[in-house]
């Protein structure tokens, strides 16, 4: 409800209550549409790969953090202007935050955007940063015969652990 204040032609002021109608859109709802949530992921994973914070990927397109948080989420949509946007600050093309691209595999942008790594955020293996950190180091890890020494031991250690289970 909002107040308006009115002034009479006389010397005389009053206040009138007025509703100001609410302006016709998509209802609200407790829950934000799948694939809002989908596009949002999709941002925060990307932006996880690349060591970006919240903060800097939302100075880079002239947000608050708050609101790439909510888009993040899904809590709000991104317009295509903006996914527009953001598919250039991250570095990846627009069908990316749609579809299954592998994230690894995605095109690097240039750095300095990166900050200290946060902790893990979701249930998926291939989306915690663990997974992220994991396979930063083996690719920097610039001796072919090492890197491919370490994958051979992980592969072996894997193996044990499933004869094991």
């Amino acid at each position: 409800m909002f107040y308006t204040l009115a002034l009479s032609t006389g010397a005389s002021i009053f206040m009138a209550l007025t509703k100001t109608p609410r302006r016709p859109g998509r209802r609200k709802t407790d829950r934000p549409h799948p694939m809002d949530v989908h596009v949002g992921s999709r941002v925060r994973l990307r932006r996880n790969m690349l060591g970006m914070s919240q903060e800097k990927l939302g100075e880079a397109i002239g947000l608050t953090f708050q609101q790439v948080q909510k888009y993040e989420r899904g809590a709000n949509r991104i317009g295509a202007s903006r996914l527009m946007e953001l598919s250039r600050v991250l570095g990846v093309p627009v069908s990316f935050f749609y579809d299954e691209t592998d994230p690894v595999h995605a095109p690097p942008v240039p750095r300095g955007l990166e900050e200290s790594p946060q902790d893990g955020f979701d249930r998926d293996p291939l989306r915690r940063r663990e997974t992220l950190d994991l396979v930063a180091a083996y690719y920097g890890i610039v001796d072919m015969a090492v890197r491919r020494r370490l994958f051979d031991l992980a592969k072996a250690l894997a193996g044990r652990a499933a004869a094991k289970a």
